[in-house]
């Protein structure tokens, strides 16, 4: 990415398939679940699920549960998400699918390239941050895998808002302390964090 104008002071990052390997992981997470199901409430196997298929039922389920109000958690969230779709799919949902999900979340690598163009950001004198529809608890054990240059977490769980929506935005240039021009906000997501940061007047790497 190329930065223009007066250098700003933060470099903002969403996190799941911007730093972390979202699609690879949830994939495998998805393929460990539905390979424990067996047989399904309907008599269909649940090897017989397409797994794509699965996932955009779970995708669906999590973007509006993550719209409603009162605002869950993130793990509130994947776990009705997740027993959504395997209702609609035909699949016996135990809590221990959600906990397998959940759990994988947090130990999901990043790209390879991500520690060392972090580094070489710190070693540019940016401070870091990363926002993201996640639990505190959740993120940690990526953010642990990000070579220790991230000086800032903002989450959904701190912020009581999932992007796209401009509050976690809002949020986050509070408690960075800043103003929206003081900062470059980095993302893979056109839907989730684009179009909220830009109305919120953020610089903008996509």
């Amino acid at each position: 990415m190329s930065l223009t104008g007066a250098k700003p002071r933060w470099l903002t990052f969403d996190c799941y398939g911007t730093l972390i390997q979202w699609d690879e992981g949830l994939l495998a997470a998805m393929e460990t679940i539905l390979a424990g199901k067996g047989e399904a409430r309907y008599g269909v196997g649940a090897g017989h699920v397409d797994r794509d298929a699965f996932i955009a039922v779970y995708d669906r389920h999590e973007h509006r549960l993550e719209q409603e109000r009162p605002h869950r958690s993130f793990a509130d969230v994947t776990s009705q998400a997740l027993k959504l779709a395997m209702d609609e799919f035909g699949l016996v949902f135990h809590p221990s699918d959600a906990q397998l999900l959940t759990g994988s979340i947090g130990r999901m690598p990043p790209f390879p390239e991500v520690v060392s163009t972090l580094q070489r950001f710190k070693q540019a004198g940016f401070r870091l941050a990363v926002i993201s529809n996640t639990d505190d608890g959740i993120i940690a054990g990526n953010i642990a895998q990000l070579g220790g240059v991230i000086d800032r977490v903002i989450t959904a769980e701190q912020a009581l808002a999932y992007k796209p929506s401009p509050a976690i935005f809002r949020h986050a240039w509070s408690v960075l302390g800043v103003d929206p021009g003081d900062l470059v906000h980095i993302c893979a997501s056109p839907h989730l964090d684009l179009a909220a940061a830009r109305d919120w007047g953020s610089g903008l790497s996509g």
